[in-house]
Order: structure tokens, then sequence, then C-alpha cells
């Protein structure tokens, strides 16, 4: 038996028995965990209303034998809140649909239960508070989140150079299965042209140049969020089932 405290972000709850949930985290330190609170559906169970998605907690696991990760579940036996992001994300419907979507996508990042991933973390962790405080249009923090996201995880796009073969940019031609921007000579079936002003956008988010960002027209926006979409889509090979809100929204 042994004892186990990390610090995480609480990414969807699920029913388990009368009164149990099994909370799936977001960790520093272990990456994705999934554990059991016990009695946490009880009306006045103040550690359930701790484990709500977009909580920033620090919590204890009790796990059987020397790792968190293991045959069974571990149990999730306290939490102390750090940051309650929901308060300023659950009140707000662009906030939360967006929000949503980024769970989803730390999730989807993480698909191995037990393995740090450190980075993941910290964007989860900073986009949702810039997400609560309301500092930016939320589409606009959703695609950044989304697009570091996938930076972060290997699959960063280009939104000047060639990713094909280097050439200077701007480049008119941007294909998602290509890497991004591609050159004349470089340019493959399916290939769009987006307006320069939408690739400005992303290269904006994607680099935390928020000014830019901020002053781009609506219209550039939406077409900079489907190419965010269509990008993300084709390297997780299935779309995420809150984008289709988020486009509503």
């Amino acid at each position: 038996m042994s004892l186990f405290r990390d610090d995480g972000v609480v990414l969807r709850t699920q029913k388990l028995g009368e009164a149990d949930r099994i909370i799936t985290l977001l960790t520093r330190g272990h990456g994705r965990v999934r554990a059991v609170a016990r009695g946490v559906r009880r009306t006045k169970s103040k550690f359930g209303a701790r484990l709500e998605p977009f909580s920033h907690v620090d919590v204890q696991f009790f796990a059987r034998g020397s790792e968190l990760i293991g045959r069974g579940l571990p149990l999730c036996t306290q939490s102390e809140t750090i940051a309650p992001y929901g308060g300023g994300i659950v009140t707000d419907y662009a906030r939360y649909t967006a929000g949503t979507a980024m769970l989803e996508t730390a999730e989807r990042f993480t698909d191995h239960e037990g393995e740090p991933a450190v980075q993941q973390y910290l964007l989860l962790v900073g986009g949702l508070r810039t997400l609560a405080r309301g500092e930016h249009a939320p589409n606009l923090v959703l695609d950044a989140f989304l697009l570091r996201s996938l930076a972060v995880n290997g699959y960063a796009p280009s939104f000047g150079d060639c990713a094909k073969c280097g050439m200077p940019g701007p480049n008119r031609f941007f294909s998602v299965g290509a890497g991004g921007c591609v050159c004349g000579d470089c340019r493959v079936p399916g290939s769009v042209v987006p307006s320069p002003q939408a690739l400005e956008l992303l290269g904006a988010l994607l680099t935390g140049d928020w000014p830019t960002a901020d002053a781009c027209e609506p219209r550039h926006v939406r077409e900079g969020s489907g190419l965010v979409s269509a990008y993300l889509h084709w390297h997780l090979e299935r779309g995420l089932r809150s984008l289709r809100y988020v486009e509503k929204s």
C-alpha cells in the first residue's frame, strides 16, 4: 500500500455505484490518472465539489503496490483546491465549450496512463487560467491551445516556410498532410489557399503574439479555426466530439 501526492486538472468524471465517481485527471508528475473517489456524489460532499472538471487541485492517491498505476484504480483520498477555474468558465457558453474541447484534447494527447506529460499539463493549466479570466476571445484561446498542444506532441505546423523543402515564406498553399504551408513546387493534391491574414493569425497564436491575434477580423478567425480543426483531425485520426459545439457557438 502506498500514498502518492500530485497536482492536476480534472478532465472528466464518471458515475460509479451509488455515490462514487471515477475521476480522470492530468497530473504534473504522473500524466493522465484515473482514480476512484468514494462518496463524492453525496449532496453535502465538499470533497466532491473540489473534483469537478476544470478544477486545478492538489490530490492524494492511495494505491496498492509501489506504483500509482497498477492492476486496479487507485483511490483519491484527499484533494485541496489550487485554482477553481470552473467558476469563470461554466457560466459562459463560449468559454465552457472552448474549455471542454481543451480538456478533451489534453486527454487525447495523453493516451497512456502514468506517463508524465509536463508540457501538456502546463499548457492546460495556462490555457484554463487565460480562459477563466476572459483575457481573450474563447475561440482564440482554444485555437492557441490546440496549436501548442500539437507542437509539444511533435506536430508543429508551419505557417511561413515550406513544411517540405524549407523555402522561406510566405507560401500560398496549406496542406494538413504535408505539415502546414508549402511552396508551389511542393504543393500536393488537396492543398488549399488560405488568406494571408488567417495564416498570420495562426502564426501569432502559436507564438503567443496576442496583440496581433486580438486585432484579427472575425472572418479570418473563422478561417483560421477551420484550418486548426482540420490539422488536429488529421493528426488525431478522428475529430474531437466537443469541437462541434464550439463551431456552433
